[in-house]
């Protein structure tokens, strides 16, 4: 039985090996070479330079399984554009390829709030993000997310200001940021939360072997799917883009 996010291939011999889909990237699709095509068409002949390096980069960081995929950063590149955004927060930064697709977006004086319990790692990107001449719209604060967040709330001058915002951060507080970043975005704007497939588990039969990981944090994906399905106070889209991104758009 395949692991979920495991793909069974032939190996020269003619027995079939198993290798995670997400080593290489964090696509959904059945087919490699459907999702190759992609990346060679769409992605990788439009990915600016500054993109492009830090990608590398962060190949070779032992987490790299946490980086954005080449082809949401794409989308959430042109995403922000669409909607004209301008103050945008995002929430889980690694090593800042999603926050680098966002500053690229972004006009001259748009503004990121940028929060990641880990600076070392947004570090590691940081001179890239320089060298790209964006650095200056984003405000990044280390430490977790939620009390920041309440201190934010607690000044209703900043209800309703951001125009989009970006959640790839702890599956378990995902509700929990829900809660309070509706009060944040404005009436129009957007939330993008991040790896709402996860790895295909949603869907997953109970005798499924998942890793660890995996495991633990699907219960916590499926009851946020769920909650955001219910919630009138939002529109829904659902995309199997990278590991699944539900698009939120408040109406109310």
């Amino acid at each position: 039985m395949a692991t979920i996010g495991e793909t069974k291939t032939e190996s020269t011999n003619g027995e079939q090996v198993s290798r995670h889909q997400e080593v290489g990237h964090k696509s959904l699709l059945q087919s490699d070479a459907l999702y190759q095509y992609i990346l060679e068409t769409s992605v990788y002949p439009r990915e600016p330079e500054p993109m492009k390096e830090l990608r590398e980069v962060t190949a070779k960081h032992p987490w790299n399984i946490m980086t954005t995929s080449a082809d949401e950063g794409q989308f959430l590149n042109i995403l922000l554009k669409l909607v004209n955004a301008k103050n945008t927060m995002e929430i889980g930064v690694f090593t800042g390829y999603s926050l680098l697709a966002t500053a690229l977006a972004l006009p001259d004086d748009g503004k990121i709030l940028a929060m990641d319990i880990n600076r070392e790692n947004y570090e590691m990107g940081l001179p890239i993000i320089e060298k790209a001449g964006v650095a200056h719209k984003i405000e990044f604060k280390e430490g977790p997310a939620l009390p920041v967040l309440d201190e934010m709330i607690a000044d209703e001058k900043n209800h309703g200001t951001f125009d989009f915002i970006f959640v790839d951060a702890d599956k378990d507080n995902y509700i929990n940021y829900h809660k309070r970043l509706i009060d944040l975005v404005k009436v129009g704007g957007l939330i993008g939360y991040d790896n709402t497939l996860w790895n295909g588990s949603v869907v997953a039969p109970p005798d499924a072997l998942l890793r660890k990981y995996v495991r633990y944090y699907r219960d916590f994906v499926l009851e946020f799917n769920k909650a955001l399905s219910a919630d009138p106070r939002i529109e829904i889209c659902m995309l199997p883009v990278g590991d699944g991104i539900t698009i939120c758009r408040r109406v109310k």
